[in-house]
């Protein structure tokens, strides 16, 4: 296994992201890009034959947890970074991975520039950073021998990247990059501000007090 980076990413129904996505990892050099489609049916799949070339495409049933997995099974390198797909990496990410000995993540923007949607993800990147805690939306990068030794991304329909998270830093606290990933605000610009940001932290707490994700999932409006 070589020492580069296998990004991993889990898709479903994004046929208008995926050429800037695979565009803006192929500038950035990453030595491998897995597409873990979830079962598409927007004619992500026939685009993704166009990029066979550039690109592991891997089919696995729906469920971020689940892609993410199937893909980390694929990958060739010794870091697996999991990326979703309306998120994009700086240039400087490949080095900046490198700088961490055992996992991490990045800070993160949004592609809408508001004075409301930068107050948001100062405050992210502040919790994320106190408490050692990131979302999936924060560009989750990790040692492929150490995700296995944890089990990879626990079989549940919702909070992985929580889950994850906990899990790693019991072992080795995460290295926090100050270089922003760039991520859609599409949830806040369809649910409101007010209302999404009342929705996390209802969706959080809960987590937090035990009710099972099978439950939070049914409440959850997914949009990738």
């Amino acid at each position: 296994m070589s020492g580069g980076i296998s990004v991993i990413v889990p898709v479903l129904n994004e046929v208008g992201r995926l050429p800037k996505l695979i565009e803006n990892l192929r500038a950035i050099g990453v030595e491998q890009i897995i597409i873990v489609d979830g079962g598409s049916t927007d004619g992500s799949l026939p685009l993704l034959q166009g990029y066979e070339k550039e690109c592991t495409i891997v089919k696995s049933a729906a469920g971020r947890s689940t892609q993410m997995n199937a893909g980390a099974k694929r990958a060739e390198q010794s870091t697996l970074l999991f990326l979703h797909a309306d998120t994009e990496l700086p240039r400087e990410a490949r080095a900046e991975v490198q700088q961490a000995a055992h996992w991490g993540r990045f800070d993160v923007r949004f592609d809408k520039a508001s004075l409301s949607m930068q107050v948001i993800a100062f405050f992210m990147n502040v919790r994320s950073r106190l408490t050692g805690i990131a979302t999936g939306d924060q560009a989750l990068f990790v040692q492929r021998e150490l995700f296995e030794s944890v089990g990879g991304y626990q079989n549940i329909p919702l909070m992985e990247d929580i889950a994850l998270c906990k899990t790693l830093k019991r072992q080795y606290l995460p290295y926090c990059s100050r270089l922003k990933v760039t991520t859609s605000a599409r949830r806040w610009q369809e649910q409101g501000v007010v209302k999404t940001v009342l929705s996390m932290w209802w969706f959080r707490f809960a987590y937090f007090i035990g009710v099972p994700t099978e439950s939070l999932k049914r409440r959850y409006d997914d949009v990738r």
